[in-house]
């Protein structure tokens, strides 16, 4: 006898029940804002492979070192004693701690193995540092758009949002000291110093200066977002927030996701002891370790075959891309619409009149008709929603598919009603 999905479930004991007896759950408080996405209903959408996607953060699946990669699994699988396939420490394997360390301090952040936890992507450390610093009712200072993964990573522990608009240079300074002055209890400042996530706009040396003075001025810890800072196409290298840190009060997230491949789910969190201690009993409550098998063959990548030289590949063919999209996207776009040009990352951020609706273009034109798919900006905003922006990306798809897109998505805006 089969117990049906639509008609029944199995108890413990091995009955099947009526569907209509199992019990509701009384749900915490916090749940009420972990709700699915808009974003990512509209995306459904574009599942068709008919439609030409500007909408995830993905990499370019063709630059993956696939062989390598091959080459490294195959190697800690058989490691005598299975050592890449039993528990390893809830820190991270030593080796790649140690890896991660020295890839830091080779960026202009000196700090050693102890200074480093291994994260279940930098998403987990998102998530680890409000749980770890703030309480319903605390107040997260972000930038005015941000990115929605952090939303979405911070809002189960209920805080109140206080946004800071951007200029060409990232944050502005003189308002985020505003809502320091204003805002009680801030607990945390977010930012995406480099190619911010959605916008593009990196943050200049004076603002990250000024942030860390204000920063310890009222005692707040900042939380630096780092997954595309590797990925720089045209302009110098910015230090770290966390290189000029001197109170021990930055966190630091980085990721192999945008460098390596987003399948390994490999971030790290470097930051003071008092802080990383915390966060590490937080990763023991929530997975107890990031997989060991994916760590041992990280390790063993970077060991041995040269990073340094897959990411200056990745910076040639995203450059390319997004000169390919920007150039598209003059030809092709009404004048009135606006767009960022990031000097690295995976974005642009497209803004339309006030009074344009780009989700409701994109519901109703862009994916039916153009066969174009983005993200709509509005769910970047914290706290107020402003329905006139997009993100658009440029690194996953090819430049053929990225001229045809924008060509087709322009066609669509210049028939389109703008106001």
């Amino acid at each position: 006898m089969r117990c049906l999905a639509s008609a029944g479930v199995w108890l413990s004991h091995g009955v099947c029940a009526p569907r209509e007896s199992v019990v509701t759950p009384h749900f915490a408080e916090r749940m009420d804002l972990v709700q699915p996405s808009a974003i990512r209903e509209l995306l459904a959408l574009g599942a068709d492979p008919s439609i030409i996607s500007f909408g995830g953060g993905y990499p370019d699946a063709l630059l993956f070192p696939k062989d390598q990669l091959e080459a490294v699994f195959r190697e800690v699988i058989q490691q005598p004693g299975g050592a890449a396939m039993q528990y390893a420490p809830s820190v991270g394997l030593p080796r790649l701690r140690e890896q991660v360390a020295a890839l830091m301090t080779a960026d202009g952040t000196p700090c050693t193995a102890a200074d480093v936890l291994i994260l279940q992507g930098s998403q987990q450390g998102l998530d680890f540092a409000a749980r770890m610093l703030v309480d319903p009712g605390d107040v997260i200072i972000a930038e005015d758009p941000t990115f929605l993964g952090a939303l979405i990573a911070f809002n189960p522990s209920q805080p109140r949002y206080a946004a800071v608009p951007m200029d060409g240079e990232g944050m502005r300074m003189d308002l985020l000291e505003a809502a320091l002055q204003t805002n009680r209890k801030v607990r945390m400042i977010y930012t995406v110093p480099d190619f911010q996530n959605p916008t593009g706009v990196t943050l200049s040396v004076a603002r990250r200066q000024r942030l860390i003075e204000l920063a310890e001025a009222y005692d707040v810890i900042v939380l630096e977002d780092t997954p595309y800072r590797h990925i720089r196409f045209a302009g110098e290298t910015l230090p770290t927030l966390k290189s000029l840190d001197r109170s021990g009060r930055v966190i630091h997230l980085g990721s192999f996701s945008k460098v390596l491949v987003p399948g390994l789910r490999i971030g790290w969190a470097i930051a003071a002891p008092v802080l990383l201690e915390r966060m590490g009993l937080l990763k023991v409550a929530q997975d107890t370790q990031t997989s060991t098998l994916n760590m041992a063959a990280a390790s063993l990548f970077l060991d041995r075959y040269d990073l340094g030289a897959h990411i200056t590949g990745l910076r040639a063919a995203y450059r390319r891309k997004k000169e390919v999209m920007l150039d598209a996207i003059r030809q092709h776009f009404p004048q009135e619409v606006t767009v960022t040009d990031p000097e690295g990352g995976l974005f642009t951020w497209a803004t339309f009149p006030d009074g344009f609706d780009a989700a409701v273009f994109m519901l109703d034109v862009a994916l039916p008709q153009a066969r174009v798919a983005y993200v709509p900006g509005g769910s970047f905003f914290a706290v107020t929603q402003r329905a006139n922006h997009a993100r658009i990306n440029f690194s996953a798809p090819s430049e053929d598919r990225i001229r045809e897109g924008i060509a087709a998505l322009g066609r669509a805006l210049k028939a389109y009603p703008i106001p």
